[in-house]
């Protein structure tokens, strides 16, 4: 039962993060679509760590070179999606309000996807590896 309160809680942060990038796109005062281009930082976020914990060994209690590069390349991707929706701002190809709309919704998703790995992310019965 506490699997499937944090499998919706999760869906419903995913669909509030996807709603306030919406906002910063189509709302008719902002009607740029440029912010749309964070949907590829979210796709790339997990995968170096899913790769290094596919590839690392967990059974020792200290950190290995494998897993330190895919926290350091995600945080650089999660820095980047930050980054992005600033650096249109700044070139004026966005407003600034809607740029706020999407470091929001970064802010949501980017804590979504934490909370997943934070859920299912155990070696236990019932883990996301199996999916």
């Amino acid at each position: 039962c506490a699997l499937l309160v944090a499998l919706i809680s999760l869906s419903f942060g995913g669909a509030v993060g996807l709603m306030f990038l919406m906002l910063g796109c189509a709302l008719p005062q902002y009607n740029q679509y440029w912010p749309l281009f964070v949907l590829f930082f979210y796709i790339l976020s997990p995968i170096p760590y899913c790769i290094a914990r596919r590839l690392v060994d967990d059974t020792d209690a200290t950190s290995n070179a494998c897993k330190e590069l895919a926290i350091f390349l995600t945080t650089g991707i999660v820095v980047s999606a930050f980054g992005l929706p600033i650096v249109f701002a700044r070139a004026e190809l966005i407003y600034w309000g809607a740029c706020a709309l999407v470091l929001t919704g970064n802010t949501v998703i980017f804590a979504t996807i934490l909370g997943f790995f934070l859920v299912f992310g155990s070696n236990d019965d019932f883990s996301w590896q199996q999916w």
